[in-house]
């Protein structure tokens, strides 16, 4: 395998429909399984409290390939969250894995030889919107796990962008420069 899947990172935010809180903001690791995104992976299979890690799966018996963690940013105390994570945004993360793979993003002959760690945010406010809309939800989490996917795998953004942006982009939630 290239020594080009060791290690890459990628994020991606895809903002919500008006009136939901359902932005998606996964940050991604893909690696190979024999590398330190591997070792991460396997790590977090004996995590017994804290942020509660869970596969990608499609449905029941349907593990995605690469092997993705989904690991929520916050702890989830509730049932309601906990059924979000395990339910809408596990389904779009395990799709667009899947989705990746049919159109090349990543390598079809490299899923079993890589994998993935997904960070991922529910905010909070979600669980008990009386209006959540899961159907936005499933459309963030879907758009931006691919497009973490992408610039991770291309590097993106690069370092002569970022070098180039570095006095025009302030951070999206304040302005402390």
């Amino acid at each position: 395998m290239s020594k080009d899947y060791l290690f890459h990172a990628g994020e991606a935010t895809v903002l919500a429909a008006e009136g939901q809180f359902t932005d998606a903001m996964p940050e991604i690791l893909i690696g190979r399984t024999d590398g330190p995104v591997g070792q991460a992976f396997a790590n977090m299979m004996a995590q017994s409290k804290g942020h509660t890690a869970m596969f990608a799966i499609r449905a029941c018996n349907q593990l995605v390939r690469p092997a993705t963690m989904l690991v929520p940013k916050v702890t989830l105390k509730d049932t309601a969250n906990i059924e979000l994570f395990g339910g809408v945004v596990q389904s779009a993360t395990a799709d667009a894995v899947v989705d990746c793979l049919i159109e090349g993003v990543i390598p079809k002959e490299l899923a079993n030889e890589l994998c993935i760690i997904s960070l991922v945010w529910i905010d909070p406010r979600c669980a008990t919107h009386a209006e959540l809309d899961k159907k936005d939800m499933y459309r963030t989490n879907y758009d931006a796990t691919k497009l973490a996917i992408r610039r991770a795998l291309a590097n993106e953004p690069s370092v002569d962008e970022l070098i180039a942006n570095r006095n025009t982009i302030r951070h999206d939630m304040d302005d402390w420069s």
